[in-house]
C-alpha cells in the first residue's frame, strides 16, 4: 500500500471528502482542515496559485513516507493574484504527497477554495514580467520576495549576488538564498536557489568569500558561505562550494558559532595583516557588533565587541560590514564599519549608518563621538547595504535593498517585491569641517546603459521655472546630470512631473556657503496610499562648501537615486507614478542662480 493510500485511509477514519482530479492531481479533503494532493503523473513543476492577502497555508512535502520540506504559501482562497512553481524534479521516480493545512476554515469551506482547480502540473513556468513598476536596470528576482543582499563575492570575472528570497510568494516567508550572477554589474541572470531552509531553520543573511589558500580544507579556491540559521534560535552555519558558487553543500558540523543572545548576519573577510579570517556579527537586540577571528572559517575566537552607546540605538542592529578604504586624494587609509538599523532611520523605518575608525584584527576603535550618527544614504529606501568580497582592482563595491521595512510588503507589485539599489563604489573623503565621511558613486559599469545623450545650454534660473523635456520612450528611464551655481539664491527647485499631474520636488537649500541641504518630497509622486509611512520628505546635508553643486539623478520605473558632488551624499527613494516623469522644471528663490550644465541620457533596459 503506498503512502497516499495510507493517508487516505487515515483521513477516511476521521471523515473525508474525496475529489479525483482529471488534471494529473488527486486531491482529497479531510474533516480536520487538510487536503492531500498527489501528482498522478510526472512533470517538472507543480504550479501553486497565490492570493497576496490570504493567510499562509502550511504545505508539508512527503516523499517515501518522510517529511522532506515544509513550505508556507498564501494559497488562493477567493482569487488568484499570481502563481509560483514548486520544482518536482528532485522527486523523479519517487512518490510525493503534499499535505496542505488550511487553518480557520470548516471542511465544506475548504473544498470551495479557488486554489484547488487552479493547481496544475506543468513542464514550464512562465515568468515573463507583467509588472508595470518592475525596474528596467535594477536587479530584481524574476518572481517572489527579496530583501537583504547576501553572499556577495567576485570570482573569475563573475559578480555573484545572493539575496534573502521567498520563492513561493511575494511577502516575507520561507527564507532562502536566491542567487544571481553578472559579468558587468548591470545585466543579471538568476540562477537556481543557492541555499534552502534545513533542520536548523531558515537561511538568514550572511556572506561569502573565496578561500584561495584552502584554509577551511574544502579545496583551493572553494567559496565559503557563513549565514545565520534561524530556527528556535539564531546560530551561524557554514556552507561551501567547489564549483565556483554554482552549488553549495552544508558543513556537517553546523552550527560553527552559537551565542547566548540573538545574533545574526555574519560578514567574513581575510585579514592579510592578521593572517587570519575576521568575522563581524550583529548582536541584534544588544545594539552592538561582535568581532571574531579564525584560522580556518570553522573554529572562531571571540575578540571584542563594539557599539553599545554609539550612533543610533533606536532599533535592531543588523547586516554589518567592516573594511578598509583609502581617503580621497591622500595616502591615508581608515576602516569603515557599516551597521544597518531597523527602525531608527532618519526619516522612519530602516536605514544604514556607519562608523569610521581603526581596526587591528581584534578591536574596532571609532573616531567619531558616540552620540554622532552618520548615514550612508539619506533616502527612505536604502537598507542592508553590504559589499562584495574580492572585488577587482581593489574596489569596494556595495549594494543595498531598495525598500523600507515600514511598507516593503505593501508596495504596488505582486509578481515580485523589491529591487536592489545601483551598485556603488565607496571611498572616504574629508568634508568641509575636516571630518571623514563615506562617499558612494554609481559603479562605472552603469554608464554602459546610456543609449543616447541630450545636452541643454546653460541657463539663468529665477522664480519663473524653465522646463526641459525628459525621454518619453522606455518608460522615462534615464540619467540626469546637473551642475548648479546657487549664486545669490537661497534655494533651487527641481521638479520632475508627468502628464498625470504627479510630481517629485527636489530642493537645494543654501543657508550659507558652509551649510546646504538637498531635500526630496514624494508626497505627490504617484501611488502613495498603500502605506501611511510612504509619503515622506527626506533631507541630506551637502558636505561640500561653496556655492556650487553637481547632481546625478537616476530614474527607473519605480525609483529615484540621487548622487551629489561626486558621491559625497546620496538619496534613494521609491516612487510609483501613474506614467513616467517627462519634464524637469528648474527655478530659484531669493536671487539669481544658474544652471551651468544639464545632460540627459536615456538608459537602455538591462532586462
Amino acid at each position: 500500500m503506498n503512502l497516499f493510500a495510507k493517508l487516505s485511509i487515515l483521513a477516511a477514519a476521521i471523515g473525508i471528502s474525496v475529489s479525483a482530479s482529471a488534471r494529473s492531481l488527486d486531491i482529497r479533503y479531510t474533516a480536520t482542515g487538510n487536503a492531500l494532493v498527489r501528482p498522478t503523473e510526472t512533470a517538472h513543476y507543480l504550479i501553486l496559485p497565490v492570493e497576496d492577502d490570504a493567510p499562509d497555508s502550511k504545505i508539508e512535502v512527503l516523499s517515501g513516507g518522510t517529511l522532506v520540506r515544509t513550505l508556507y504559501v498564501r494559497l488562493a482562497r477567493r482569487a488568484v493574484d499570481y502563481t509560483v512553481p514548486f520544482d518536482l524534479t528532485p522527486y523523479d521516480g519517487k512518490e510525493v504527497v503534499f499535505n496542505i493545512v488550511i487553518d480557520n476554515l470548516q471542511p465544506h469551506e475548504i473544498e470551495k477554495l479557488v486554489c484547488w482547480p487552479a493547481l496544475r502540473m506543468a513542464e514550464t513556468f512562465d515568468d515573463a514580467n507583467f509588472e508595470k513598476f518592475r525596474p528596467a536596470y535594477h536587479h530584481t528576482p524574476r518572481y517572489g520576495w527579496m530583501n537583504d543582499p547576501n553572499g556577495m563575492f567576485y570570482m573569475d570575472g563573475v559578480w555573484h549576488l545572493c539575496f534573502q528570497y521567498n520563492p513561493y510568494g511575494s511577502k516575507w516567508q520561507n527564507l532562502s538564498w536566491g542567487h544571481s550572477v553578472s559579468r558587468d554589474l548591470v545585466h543579471w541572470t538568476q540562477e537556481p536557489t543557492a541555499l534552502e531552509p534545513d533542520g536548523l531553520g531558515y537561511v538568514f543573511s550572511g556572506s561569502a568569500a573565496v578561500d584561495r589558500d584552502n584554509t577551511a580544507g574544502f579545496g583551493v579556491g572553494a567559496v565559503i558561505a557563513l549565514y545565520t540559521s534561524a530556527g528556535t534560535s539564531q546560530t551561524q552555519s557554514l556552507a561551501y562550494s567547489t564549483d565556483g558558487g554554482a552549488t553549495f553543500k552544508r558543513y556537517g558540523s553546523n552550527p560553527v558559532i552559537t551565542t547566548e543572545h540573538e545574533a545574526r548576519d555574519p560578514k567574513i573577510f581575510w585579514n592579510e595583516r592578521l593572517g587570519r579570517w575576521n568575522l563581524i556579527l550583529a548582536h541584534a537586540l544588544d545594539r552592538e557588533m561582535l568581532i571574531y577571528s579564525s584560522p580556518d572559517l570553522k573554529n572562531w575566537t571571540f575578540e571584542s565587541a563594539f557599539g553599545r552607546g554609539y550612533g543610533c540605538q533606536k532599533g535592531v542592529w543588523e547586516c554589518p560590514d567592516l573594511f578598509e578604504l583609502p581617503v580621497r586624494g591622500t595616502q591615508e587609509k581608515k576602516w569603515v564599519l557599516i551597521c544597518n538599523i531597523n527602525p531608527g532611520g532618519p526619516f522612519g523605518g530602516s536605514a544604514t549608518q556607519y562608523f569610521v575608525g581603526d581596526f587591528d584584527g581584534h578591536r574596532f576603535v571609532c573616531d567619531t563621538n558616540p552620540d554622532e550618527t552618520l548615514w550612508m544614504d539619506y533616502g527612505k529606501d536604502h537598507y542592508a547595504a553590504v559589499t562584495w568580497n574580492n572585488a577587482p582592482d581593489n574596489r569596494r563595491t556595495a549594494i543595498a535593498w531598495m525598500s523600507n521595512w515600514e511598507y516593503a510588503d505593501a508596495v504596488p507589485t505582486l509578481q515580485y517585491r523589491s529591487a536592489n539599489t545601483l551598485p556603488r563604489d565607496l571611498e572616504l573623503f574629508r568634508a568641509a569641517d575636516g571630518t571623514l565621511r563615506l562617499g558612494a558613486k554609481p559603479a562605472k559599469e552603469v554608464e554602459s546603459l546610456r543609449c543616447g545623450k541630450t545636452s541643454f545650454p546653460a541657463s539663468a534660473l529665477s522664480a519663473s521655472p524653465i522646463v526641459r523635456p525628459l525621454p518619453a520612450e522606455a518608460d522615462g528611464v534615464c540619467e540626469i546630470e546637473l551642475a548648479l551655481d546657487f549664486g545669490r539664491a537661497r534655494k533651487i527647485d527641481l521638479v520632475l512631473a508627468n502628464e498625470a499631474g504627479e510630481s517629485v520636488r527636489m530642493t537645494c537649500d543654501v543657508h550659507d556657503a558652509k551649510k546646504k541641504n538637498f531635500t526630496m518630497y514624494r508626497q505627490q509622486s504617484g501611488a502613495t496610499d498603500f502605506s501611511l509611512d510612504f509619503p515622506a520628505t527626506t533631507v541630506a546635508p551637502i558636505p561640500r562648501a561653496g556655492h556650487k553643486c553637481t547632481l546625478r539623478i537616476f530614474l527607473d520605473r519605480c525609483s529615484i537615486e540621487v548622487f551629489g558632488d561626486d558621491g559625497e551624499f546620496a538619496m534613494t527613494n521609491l516612487v510609483f507614478p501613474a506614467s513616467p516623469y517627462t519634464s524637469l522644471a528648474l527655478s530659484a528663490e531669493g536671487g539669481a542662480a544658474r544652471m551651468e550644465r544639464l545632460t540627459v541620457y536615456p538608459l537602455g533596459a538591462a532586462e
